[in-house]
């Protein structure tokens, strides 16, 4: 019997006109960027919380507070969420390399097949393992076998993202390999697996994105806290959490402007066309360093050029920048090129997450000077402002993505083999419409789920704070006016 689901593709397929929206390449290219921009949100989710839960955990053992343990309760049922999720949005992009850009999995498969199984049975099954005794196993094992699953599980985390990115930064900057002829066409054979492994790209990479899934997630943990010490100002569990965010990221949100900088001068030498793109840059010479920018018109908006922006900009800065402290360095334009990405993506991107950094440093330092002064829990307005920055952590971390991804462009590896060579050439625009379509419907019920489970842990830890009955639906909202600091 035909299966029923593939009558009703059948069905769908016959329904969208011969002219479809979107080519298959177009239609491939977003659904890909958009699965992975719901599984990254997952995936540095649990990145950025092990920092948390080891505290937490190793706290609680070591003193018995029930602050602690009431937190690490918490957060690690959040963990085991996001673990699910990021389990299921992750799994279809591996298909993707087959059914919608087979020739990268023919011409890469050598050289991405050993990291990313090295990631599902070194690091998956390790975070999978002791997040389960973190879950069901605090009184069915020692202490210190509950810290170290704990620390196992953050190192599961943390070894599945280096996993992640020795593949995308072996596409940044591909070495450890020559390309031979197989069945007709030229695939990478690995020759040198240190090399092909640990490229140029690698140690930036790391470090930028798991100090930026840090500060995603201390965002995430400062807002629910402020949020929680707001409604009662002497929960002593989540004036702790909110003192340790605050903290860290003290820590991380520096960090990460200062080595963002070294990054940069990195993707100069290593990949000239993106960095243009960062700047919108396209006469060769000395470059400018647009600090703000914004569009005369709407056409400004999806071609940005100095002519036609309003900027406020550090002139040469970016010839600074790219050489190390050259203001006469001569930096490649885009009119260099025959192919560029899509500039508006990549300029608009990299000033909404440089801005969004500066911002995060901003809240730092106010965070800082309030708790030095022992008011943190006292201000309404900083409350008010960490709740509203919740989610900013994980839109920087994303338009960082697209700077990334976007900015390679043409190449899915990079000199090597261009994207629109690499989609399928057998797949129809309509296929690809029709399961683009089925993936954002799907991921956006996957992300309404998450929201939803999230939403029930908060609600569950205001009755447990008193200030809630079960029946109560009446949740009053962060005040509009603020008390001075």
């Amino acid at each position: 019997m035909v299966p029923v689901s593939a009558i009703l593709l059948s069905t769908v397929l016959e329904a969208i006109p011969a002219a479809p929206l979107l080519s298959a390449e177009v239609a491939s290219r977003v659904q890909f960027g958009w699965t992975i921009s719901v599984h990254i949100l997952f995936a540095s989710l649990s990145i950025g919380l092990a920092p948390f839960i080891v505290y937490f955990t190793w706290k609680d053992v070591r003193t018995g507070d029930p602050r602690y343990a009431r937190l690490r309760e918490f957060w690690v049922k959040l963990f085991g969420i996001g673990f699910v999720m990021g389990t299921v949005t992750g799994i279809p992009m591996s298909f993707q390399f087959g059914t919608n850009f087979p020739v990268f999995a023919e011409a890469a498969g050598e050289m991405i097949g050993g990291p990313l199984a090295f990631e599902a049975k070194m690091a998956f099954f390790l975070e999978a393992v002791f997040l389960g005794v973190l879950l069901f196993g605090r009184e069915r094992v020692s202490d210190r076998t509950f810290v170290l699953s704990s620390v196992l599980t953050g190192v599961g985390a943390w070894l599945s993202g280096f996993w992640i990115l020795v593949v995308n930064a072996w596409m940044q900057t591909p070495q450890g390999f020559e390309l031979v002829e197989r069945n007709g066409m030229e695939v990478a054979q690995l020759t040198d697996p240190v090399a092909a492994f640990l490229t140029p790209r690698l140690p930036w990479m790391y470090v930028h994105m798991i100090n930026a899934s840090v500060i995603s997630v201390t965002l995430l943990v400062a807002g629910v806290s402020a949020y929680f010490v707001w409604r009662k100002r002497n929960s002593e569990a989540w004036n702790t959490a909110l003192r340790a965010a605050v903290v860290l990221l003290l820590l991380t949100a520096p960090l990460q402007a200062v080595h963002g900088d070294a990054y940069g001068r990195h993707v100069a030498d290593t990949q000239e066309q993106k960095f243009a793109a960062m700047e919108a840059h396209y006469d060769t010479g000395q470059a400018d360093l647009h600090l703000i920018a914004i569009p005369k018109s709407v056409d400004s908006l999806t071609d940005p050029r100095t002519d036609n922006l309003w900027t406020i900009s550090l002139p040469a800065m970016g010839s600074f920048l790219a050489s190390g402290g050259d203001f006469s360095e001569e930096v490649v334009g885009l009119h260099e090129y025959d192919d560029n990405p899509p500039v508006a993506l990549v300029f608009w991107s990299f000033r909404f997450m440089v801005g969004l950094g500066f911002l995060f440093i901003g809240l730092a330092l106010w965070g800082g000077n309030l708790l030095r002064k022992g008011r943190l829990s006292e201000s309404d307005r900083y409350l008010r402002a960490m709740t509203l920055a919740t989610p900013l952590g994980f839109a920087a971390l994303l338009t960082g993505w697209y700077v990334t991804e976007i900015g390679r462009q043409p190449w899915v590896i990079q000199g090597v083999l261009k994207t629109q060579d690499a989609a399928s050439t057998t797949l129809t625009g309509a296929e690809a419409t029709t399961t683009l379509v089925a993936f954002v419907a799907l991921y956006i019920v996957l992300l309404a789920a998450f929201g939803f489970a999230f939403k029930w842990l908060i609600e569950g830890e205001l009755v447990r704070l008193g200030v809630r009955e079960e029946s109560d639906t009446d949740r009053p909202r962060l005040p509009l006016v603020s008390s001075d600091d």
